[in-house]
């Protein structure tokens, strides 16, 4: 049922996603209902208090997400998506963690757990995605 033959096909397709790509956005892992995606974080990901920027967070749940979604049906579009931010991640690497909820005929649910690299909860993110 994936519409990627393989990692690397997929790999290939979201070079497409310049703004995740080139902000250091890989994906590590994927299979017909799960996707790891990480990022290594450096000083252009901050904010101006010194930590993680909201949208650096957001950006690597919402590629997960529409790697996972496009590996269930392609092409799939972002619906409605919603983010809880549950702590300031410490280290250097984040890690999204997209797990499929519900797929059907025209919609699919995803869940996505974005971590730091000691396992720290940094946020959750809920996607629905639309089948075009």
């Amino acid at each position: 049922m994936s519409t990627f033959n393989s990692l690397e096909e997929a790999r290939e397709y979201f070079k497409g996603d310049t703004f995740a790509t080139e902000n250091g956005m890989v994906i590590e892992e994927l299979r017909d209902d799960f996707c790891c995606c990480s990022m290594t974080l450096n000083g252009n990901h901050k904010n101006a208090n010194g930590g993680i920027m909201g949208g650096v967070i957001f950006t690597l749940g919402d590629f997960a997400f529409a790697v996972l979604s496009n590996q269930i049906h392609r092409p799939t579009v972002a619906q409605q998506v919603s983010i809880n931010f549950l702590g300031a991640p410490k280290g250097e690497k984040l890690f999204s963690k997209a797990v499929l909820k519900k797929t059907g005929r025209t919609s699919t649910v995803i869940n996505v757990d974005i971590t730091d690299e000691n396992g720290r909860d940094v946020a959750q993110f809920i996607g629905s995605g639309f089948k075009l």
